[in-house]
């Protein structure tokens, strides 16, 4: 029989890197880390407006089983983020209004997960923000063991306990956290750099124009025409 555990003791980013990074969002901070870190599009926020950013409390649970996730939030602490994932595919609703009262009293900020939850309305009105891979009424039993704090695979992504979450409506990114402080600055290099643009964008300057695209346009054979050829023109 494989062994699990709950580890309790996880190694968490600093708190002014994650502030950051929850302020830049995840298409920047996607961009700033060499694009990589971020999750399938499977995984879709249940809420509109919501940005977190947090450390990783990381659950493997038995499909159709949250008896692991009940066990992880002892071990959370406040600004955490939790990340539960399934030994294979699932899409019942392993989580819910009582599960998110639970967490709200230990101060983590939101969950990701690669199933289903459930009782969005509640969810709503206790302002607990979720992102997940379905939304099913689908119970779950609590019945069999699995992990808390080992790295798991949430909608193709490696998550490692500590590792930096972000999550808004763009999806969910995981760094880890020794990367934090340089993506932080390379975000904001990019950020300005968009905000610059963004404003010639505003007084009317083109696109094309703007990065430069009319070569590539000319090298990839693309033609300006005022109306297409008739059969038999070039």
């Amino acid at each position: 029989m494989p062994a699990h555990y709950v580890v309790r003791s996880v190694d968490r980013a600093d708190p002014e890197v994650i502030a950051a990074l929850r302020a830049a969002g995840v298409a920047a901070t996607h961009e700033a880390a060499g694009r990589t870190g971020l999750l399938g599009p499977a995984v879709q926020p249940r809420q509109h407006g919501r940005a977190i950013a947090g450390s990783a409390i990381t659950v493997s649970c038995h499909p159709g089983d949250n008896l692991m996730i009940h066990a992880a939030v002892e071990v959370c602490l406040p600004g955490d983020v939790l990340v539960v994932t399934t030994t294979s595919p699932s899409t019942d609703g392993m989580f819910g209004d009582l599960l998110a009262t639970s967490l709200i009293a230990r101060g983590v900020v939101g969950l990701v997960i690669d199933a289903g939850v459930r009782d969005i309305a509640a969810l709503h009105v206790l302002g607990f923000p979720v992102w997940s891979r379905a939304v099913h009424a689908q119970g779950t039993v609590k019945a069999s063991p699995g992990s808390v704090n080992v790295p798991v695979i949430a909608a193709g992504q490696l998550v490692r306990p500590g590792d930096i979450v972000v999550a808004d409506d763009d999806g969910v990114l995981a760094l880890p956290a020794s990367t934090g402080r340089a993506v932080v600055d390379a975000a904001a290099q990019r950020l300005d750099s968009e905000q610059a643009k963004r404003e010639k964008l505003a007084d009317g300057t083109l696109g094309v124009d703007l990065y430069d695209l009319r070569p590539l346009l000319a090298d990839l054979g693309v033609r300006y025409v005022d109306r297409l050829p008739q059969d038999g023109e070039a």
